[in-house]
């Protein structure tokens, strides 16, 4: 019972996180106090952070930029020099190694315009491009792109739901 309703909690957090234990305990029908606890146990465990996630629009971003890398030499040092490097770039969202589309790494950036695309772009390519075997970039523009599906974790509830009925 108390992993359904950590369960529950965390979906209802990832609907809307700003909802206090009080009105999400209504929701569930949990005492405020067990849900106060829950939160607790899944901030520890469940959740990475609590955050939004903005309309780039509206805060002036019009590229969002998907790079898959494939490096010459996938070895700790580059991780540790990758790492320090994207916590560095203020437009970098997201680095990760992995594997597919024959790369082993993936950036995801933001840039205010395709100018500004093209100035991160050297700086990469400068910094880059003598460990890497080939990289490549997929732009999107916010503002002219047809979004078919907008970034969510809702779906996380749906699926999850789904590979309950499975097992």
């Amino acid at each position: 019972m108390k992993q359904e309703n950590l369960i529950k909690l965390l979906f209802a957090l990832i609907k809307n996180s700003k909802r206090s234990d009080r009105e999400l305990a209504k929701t569930l029908g949990i005492s405020q106090p067990t849900i106060t606890r829950l939160r607790k146990v899944l901030e520890k465990e469940a959740i990475a952070q609590y955050t939004i996630i903005p309309n780039l629009v509206y805060l002036g971003f019009d590229i969002i930029a998907i790079t898959f890398a494939r490096s010459k030499q996938l070895v700790e040092p580059l991780w540790e020099k990758g790492k320090g490097w994207a916590v560095k770039q203020p437009d970098v969202m997201f680095v990760s190694t992995g594997q597919g589309m024959d790369a082993d790494a993936v950036m995801v950036s933001v840039h205010k315009n395709y100018a500004d695309f093209v100035k991160f772009y050297h700086l990469f390519r400068r910094d880059w491009g003598d460990q890497l075997q080939n990289f490549k970039t997929f732009l999107i523009s916010a503002k002219g792109s047809i979004l078919l599906k907008p970034f969510s974790f809702n779906c996380l509830i749906d699926a999850y739901k789904e590979q309950e009925q499975v097992s």
